[in-house]
């Protein structure tokens, strides 16, 4: 089922990325394809539930893609879309944001 995508681009661009987690799982994915695993241990405090449940909505909204390899155990692995990629210029300004209100922080102390 396909979801309704509000009319304000921003308001779309929210809906995709405006979950804590998900910023965090592109972010770790931008430097390539990770298994469950090294994505529950990178993006930090999150439950399995959790983690599987955004990564599951991630890839119906065509942000990453899932494969499972035939193995025992199994093996699965994600990897961003070109969609997922595009986000990369909004998560370097919020990297260049961020680390300048930290700054900026810091120094009115």
């Amino acid at each position: 089922m396909k979801k309704e995508l509000p009319a304000c681009p921003v308001e779309t661009t929210l809906m995709l990325i405006s979950d804590r987690w998900n910023v965090l799982i592109i972010r770790d994915l931008l430097s390539g394809t990770k298994r469950f695993g090294e994505l529950k241990r990178s993006v930090g405090n999150i439950s399995q539930k959790v983690l599987t449940a955004n990564l599951r909505s991630m890839e119906e909204d065509g942000l990453l893609t899932r494969e499972v390899f035939p193995e025992v155990p199994p093996r699965v692995e994600y990897t961003l879309t070109d969609t997922g990629y595009s986000l990369k210029p909004i998560l370097d300004s919020m990297v260049d944001w961020g680390t300048a209100y930290k700054t900026n922080k810091q120094m009115s102390f």
